[in-house]
């Protein structure tokens, strides 16, 4: 994927433009921990760390673009605001940098974004409108605002200074982890992974760049395919820190110049992603922020990674009620939870027989269900249907065994 052949001038963004943005950025982002992690890095055989841009002021890695952007306006255009369009990453980046640089903000948001982002936005002192049900929706009225305003757009990626602010997070990478071989960053409009990779291209050249998009929004893959940015047909997915219809102009030159693969990751492998990093590093993460991780688990997107890996963990603004959803999902994907139902003679103490054997396999029963009226069922008996919390999927098989060895037969 590489094109190390392209002319260096013709790229937007250089090293120089990145170093730049990190003597402006001093003092106001936050030089944001990197922690080692035993568990992907046994997964892995060798060292992995994580940069943790989720403990980044307003949560993400936003504010570094949207500050470096804001703050090269001249006088005249910061009088006359800007504005902006998220699902809330870059709405609180954006709004957390115009109230530093006191500058009025207005960001539009798709319909449904999540109550906590909004929340933090209108904090900052954001004016917020509500439009649309995609960034690409709410990105368009915000053009239009921008055009009958005078407002400056401020771009979530696809702007030289913007790219350049998300790029001194591989600086800090740099000085974090010299001897880092393989970098992983998850990946919409493409702002961060390029700000990255240009870093990396002028001063470790060796180290490997991977991109990861979650399958259900992944225009990249197809765009590099093409050589240009070509928007996907539709989008579904729980990432929707990086749920962008299509490449932005600016980040795709580099993308294309630097970067050595762009993978995809399931639903099911960020949700684990996300459940691993809350309960084996006590790190609170969103699920785009955790499509770097995801690349690494069990049937890794990645082969042959070599260590050591810094994976940026992106963001960590999290829906509530996202976040249980994803932890419910990512319990079932890693075997956690148990689904069966058993037939068994209708008369007292059939129950509780059952519940006392799955005791004896230390299986926490969660729900109970019967059914005694499905036409397919014999007069006589009962059909129990029960949701199980288990230690993993071979705590699964050896619930399974034991009721079948105590002459039940459970079924799905």
């Amino acid at each position: 994927m590489r094109c190390m052949n392209e002319p260096a001038p013709a790229l937007p963004v250089t090293l120089q433009d990145i170093e730049s943005a990190a003597k402006l950025l001093d003092g106001v982002v936050r030089y944001t921990p990197m922690v080692s992690s035993r568990v992907l890095t046994d997964r892995l055989g060798g060292p992995v760390m994580l940069k943790c841009e989720n403990l980044q002021r307003a949560g993400s890695f936003k504010i570094r673009g949207a500050y470096t952007r804001m703050s090269r306006l001249p006088a005249h255009q910061q009088a006359l605001g800007v504005v902006a369009a998220s699902a809330g990453n870059h709405a609180q980046g954006v709004a957390l940098a115009a109230r530093l640089l006191g500058v009025r903000a207005q960001v539009f948001m798709p319909i449904g974004a999540p109550l906590p982002k909004l929340a933090a936005t209108r904090g900052y002192g954001a004016e917020i409108e509500l439009v649309g049900h995609t960034i690409d929706e709410a990105l368009q009225v915000a053009r239009q605002r921008s055009e009958e305003t005078g407002a400056v757009l401020i771009h979530p990626f696809d702007h030289p200074d913007v790219v350049a602010g998300q790029g001194t997070v591989g600086l800090e990478i740099l000085q974090q982890c010299p001897d880092v071989r393989t970098v992983i960053v998850g990946v919409g409009g493409g702002g961060l992974l390029a700000g990255i990779a240009t870093v990396l291209a002028e001063l470790a050249p060796h180290v490997r760049v991977v991109g990861v998009q979650a399958e259900q929004a992944a225009a990249y893959p197809e765009s590099l395919t093409q050589g240009r940015p070509i928007p996907v047909d539709s989008m579904s997915t729980m990432a929707d820190g990086i749920a962008v219809g299509c490449p932005g102009e600016v980040p795709f030159a580099l993308v294309r110049a630097y970067v050595h693969e762009m993978v995809t990751v399931s639903e099911e492998l960020l949700s684990r992603a996300l459940l691993l990093l809350l309960e084996r590093q006590k790190l609170l993460v969103e699920p785009a922020g955790a499509a770097s991780v995801a690349a690494m688990l069990d049937r890794p997107a990645v082969p042959d990674l070599q260590p050591p890996v810094v994976a940026v963990l992106s963001g960590g603004n999290v829906d509530p009620l996202l976040l249980m959803r994803v932890i419910r999902h990512g319990m079932a994907a890693a075997g956690r939870y148990l689904r069966l139902r058993v037939r068994m003679p209708d008369r007292p103490g059939s129950l509780a027989g059952l519940l006392a054997k799955l005791a004896e396999s230390d299986a926490n029963v969660l729900e109970v269900e019967h059914a005694r009226t499905e036409p397919q069922l014999p007069i006589n008996d009962v059909e129990i249907g029960l949701w199980l919390e288990t230690q993993g999927s071979e705590h699964c098989a050896l619930v399974l065994r034991n009721l079948r060895a105590a002459g039940y037969e459970p079924f799905g």
